[in-house]
């Protein structure tokens, strides 16, 4: 084995030596084919057109044949109203030489049907109607227009980009036969049109090769493509994973977006280029209507963005004209094969694309609440000592820390499901000595299987013929960190069942049931695959192509975890991140940006990437603090753990060659810099938990781009260095270097300068003016502003971890708006298991108005705490109250007030969180 661990470190180091990502190493537009097919469609255009005389309709949907006039093939065209202003669009070929794939495992289940009507049919035209939707099916040329609110928000078809490459025998001498319809247009014409050739002219359709690796697609060419246009829309965003910005650039001269997961380190920042993730959701927003359209398509997907201007700043100024004098904003999807299924997503705000997107898909589920606090982690701690050492040098430091994370080198010689006898001689001892400190442990399982005859693993896999073939029918076998690997087919339900069977404690005996699941490398990284993964012409379960597949893989895979970990205890809400992912996929675990570098824009695009996942789907999004390559100064390192505490998944991360960077081994500055930001972390953790079970609860994203509350703010749209952690907080981190102010947007409410109040986390002073303003910032400063008219719940004593502060009790934060008013909301249970959802939980209403507090359940209180509130800040009062009264159960007792600075502060109301309550204010 000497030689092929070598071999594996050869591959890896030619890879990390070079200045960053090559992107040489993985193909462009023109080098894919099927996209390069797909485009030149733009130029000419497509003909498809409904046969008269197949249209049928039924309560929920209407069907009908389509026909691709050049050829004559004929389609299955089906558009289905659905419930919350959403229709699902499909088209497959009528009759195929064999099935084409179409997505399974991405929905979180059957969708809700709707009803529609037929509100008028003419030789050319359908109108049907939906709730108080409209869409209007023109026959020839073929195109959608979708109407909500008679207004309209999405063309499908508009600009005739439509491609569906039909299958076919490679040598075929028979052409399809024209149909009756396609007949009698000949005869109209009075010409003969000829028999279309069953052959494409491009090089690449029946197979392709890429540097060293050769594609065989014994299917042929396949591919499908279909354009969406956003009338109502000045800006498009969505489709992740890319490190680029939140509003999605023009592609016109460039490549297109391109979604197909894949192993890229150090990955290029303003790049279009795919990464882990593919996530094929787009939204288009403009002041007064957003639309989404979901392209359910797992194939290899390239996607061009059409906007009037190439850059952002010059179209936001254009919107001052109010007039359109340009196509509007359009998207080109463009897939490898499966069939054509889009889901578009009518709003009209924000919030209703981004609720009618998760009613699809799904939501994460909420996590125990030590899954968002701190992380700490690195390639890799080396041993018992040194994981027990870690963990206690965070109490000795005085800053809270959750988990310790152990990637591949706990291993014994990368067989997953065992341990390094000699690093780790006794894991059950080392996790218990965490477990009692209230902390846990993660650990890294990825899908490469080592190729070793011992290994109980891969034995099973082969002489059960679980893992991926070869289109001869063999076990697939490529390059990763164990050296020859091989990977299980997780598309077969049994192979699933039995890799999540090794998860049980009777099996992975030297793990608990507290430890969780890091899925790395799962896109899958193949090292001496093409572009690093795998080959397209594998063959999955169902004799479904890798090319079907590919974005679905890592999905599969966390399914497969996620099942082993409810199996091992069925009442522990698992915890899971993953680093490949496609729609659907947050309903197993969180993500995180990849293979980041230590350098100020790599910190910069971690909020633009994770604003754009959280949109689309995936709230519960982090990036590795402080970079996973390289070495960060002492302020990079600081920022960094700065913005990282705003966001949902807060890990520190670093490659195995990198210095050791735990905070006490930096000057003691630095270390404070460092404390201050992970303490205020976890002073939110109330604000997390809450945010994250109205996620699950409602599909709103738990931090949201400004647009999000502020849809008509044109200034906003294009904002990516800011977000909101749900609509109560305004965080702008510092990420620019050696800066002592930063520029902050505050958002208006209307198309005037009228906005909310904002007032400073740190001394609440408020915030009145809308638009830009520059604010002082030093070292330890985290710009931060909770929006009047919030009320945010926060715990403000300090532990080692999450799990220690159970029954600590409350701070509320009030912050009033301009009318002296403000809301909010907490939620609490036992941090853990899934009882809450049998009603063991805590979620109340806090109103505050005229000068008094006041909750109200949401649902009877059926969870026991000893948590209670000790006190109330109130910021944003004309003048300070003399005293305080709560009243409970009929009986008021005085409370004391104090003032400071720019809040009032009422001390101990000592009211139990499941006790209701009124707070009223008293002025002499």
């Amino acid at each position: 084995m000497r030689f092929a661990l070598a071999t594996v470190a050869i591959i890896w180091a030619l890879f990390v030596l070079a200045d960053g990502v090559d992107p040489g190493n993985f193909k462009t537009c023109e080098q894919s084919s099927f996209c390069r097919r797909s485009r030149k469609i733009q130029g000419s255009g497509s003909k498809y057109a409904l046969i008269p005389g197949t249209l049928n309709t039924y309560a929920d949907s209407l069907t009908a044949d389509l026909v691709n006039k050049e050829n004559h093939h004929q389609f299955a065209f089906k558009l289905e109203a659905l419930k919350g202003s959403t229709f699902r669009l499909q088209i497959d070929e009528k009759q195929p030489l064999r099935p084409r794939y179409r997505v399974e495992n991405a929905l979180k289940g059957p969708t809700q049907a709707g009803h529609i009507r037929v509100q008028r049919e003419t030789d050319g035209e359908i109108v049907i109607t939906s709730e108080k939707n409209k869409a209007v099916i023109h026959g020839d040329p073929f195109r959608i227009d979708f109407y909500e609110n008679d207004v309209l928000v999405v063309s499908v078809n508009a600009k005739n980009w439509l491609y569906f490459e039909h299958l076919r025998q490679k040598a075929q001498e028979q052409t399809t036969q024209p149909t009756e319809y396609e007949n009698q247009q000949e005869q109209d014409a009075a010409v003969e049109t000829p028999k279309a050739a069953d052959t494409i002219d491009d090089p690449g359709a029946w197979e392709e090769n890429f540097k060293s690796h050769h594609d065989s697609k014994p299917h042929g060419p396949e591919a499908v493509a279909l354009d969406f246009s956003f009338p109502a829309a000045e800006v498009l965003f969505g489709i992740p994973e890319h490190a680029d910005s939140f509003v999605l650039k023009s592609t016109s001269g460039t490549d297109p977006y391109r979604l197909y997961n894949l192993d890229v380190f150090e990955y290029i920042v303003d790049s279009k280029m795919a990464l882990y993730g593919s996530v094929p959701v787009i939204y288009g927003h403009g002041p007064q209507r957003t639309a989404g359209v979901y392209w359910q398509n797992a194939a290899e997907t390239w996607v061009d963005i059409q906007t009037s201007e190439t850059n952002v700043v010059s179209s936001l100024v254009n919107f001052v004209s109010g007039s359109r004098k340009s196509p509007p904003p359009a998207a080109h999807f463009m897939s490898e094969s499966g069939i054509v299924d889009a889901f578009i997503m009518l709003g009209p705000k924000p919030m209703d694309t981004f609720r009618q997107y998760s009613a699809l898909t799904g939501t994460h589920e909420l996590p125990q609440l030590f899954a968002l606090a701190y992380h700490q982690s690195r390639w890799n701690y080396n041993d018992e000592r040194d994981v027990t050492s870690v963990s206690a040098k965070f109490d000795e430091n005085n800053i809270p820390m959750d988990t310790m994370w152990l990637d591949i080198e706990y291993t014994d010689g990368k067989r997953y499901f065992t341990w390094d006898k000699f690093k780790f001689p006794q894991p059950l001892t080392m996790i218990k000595n965490l477990t009692e400190l209230g902390r846990h442990l993660v650990v890294i399982i990825d899908p490469h299987i080592k190729r070793d005859t011992n290994y109980f693993f891969h034995r099973d896999c082969t002489d059960r013929g679980y893992y991926v073939k070869t289109r001869e029918g063999n076990d697939y076998e490529g390059w990763c960190w164990p050296g020859a690997a091989s990977y299980p087919d997780f598309f077969n339900p049994v192979v699933r069942e039995y890799y999540a069977s090794q998860y049980a404690l009777d099996k992975f005996q030297t793990v608990s049931a507290d430890v969780m699941l890091w899925n790395d490398m799962n896109e899958p990284s193949v090292f001496n695959g093409p572009e690093i993964t795998a080959p397209k012409d594998l063959v999955h379960y169902g004799n479904w192509e890798h090319r079907d597949v590919h974005n679905l893989y890592g999905h599969m895979h966390l399914m497969g975890t996620f099942a082993g970990l409810q199996q091992r205890d069925p009442n522990q809400r698992p915890f899971i991140l993953t680093r490949a992912h496609f729609a659907g996929s947050q309903r197993y675990a969180a993500i995180w940006t990849g293979d980041n570098f230590a350098d100020w824009s790599h910190l910069q695009h971690s909020i633009k990437m994770c604003l754009t996942e959280a949109v689309a789907g995936f709230s519960f999004c982090g990036a590795d603090v402080g970079g996973f390559f390289g070495n960060p100064d002492t302020e990079l390192l600081g920022r960094w753990y700065q913005t990282g505490a705003f966001l949902p998944f807060f890990r520190a991360h670093a490659h195995i060659d990198t210095k050791r960077r735990e905070p006490w081994l930096f000057p003691e500055h630095t270390r404070q810099v460092i404390q201050n930001a992970v303490l205020k972390r976890y002073s939110y953790l109330p604000l997390w938990y809450t945010a994250f079970y109205e996620l699950e609860l409602t599909g709103e994203p738990v931090i949201r781009p400004l647009l999000a509350h502020y849809p008509v703010d044109k200034e906003a749209f294009g904002i990516d260095s800011q977000l909101l952690v749900q609509d109560r907080l305004l965080v702008r981190p510092v990420m620019q270097q050696g800066v002592s102010k930063v520029d902050v947007y505050f958002p208006a409410i209307d198309d005037k300068t009228n906005g909310d109040w904002w007032y400073d986390v740190d001394t609440y002073q408020r915030q009145e003016r809308t638009g830009y303003v520059s604010v002082p910032v030093d070292d330890f400063k985290i710009p931060v502003w909770q929006r009047g008219g919030s009320i945010v719940p926060k715990k403000e004593r300090q532990r080692r971890a999450s799990t220690l502060m159970l029954h600590d009790p409350y701070t509320l934060i009030i912050c009033l708006d301009r009318q002296g008013k403000a809301s909010g909301t907490l939620y609490l249970d036992d941090e853990k298991s899934y009882a809450y959802r049998q009603g063991q939980h805590i979620h109340v209403n806090y109103e505050f108005a005229n000068h008094q507090l006041v909750n109200s359940f949401v649902g009877k209180p059926k969870y026991k705490t000893l948590a209670w509130i000790e006190r109330i800040v109130i910021a944003g009062l004309e003048k300070v109250p003399s005293s305080a009264s709560i009243t409970v159960n009929g009986v008021t007792q005085q409370l004391e007030v104090l003032q400071h600075d720019h809040s009032v502060v009422v001390r101990k109301p000592g009211v139990k969180m499941d006790v209701d309550f009124a707070i009223k204010l008293n002025f002499a």
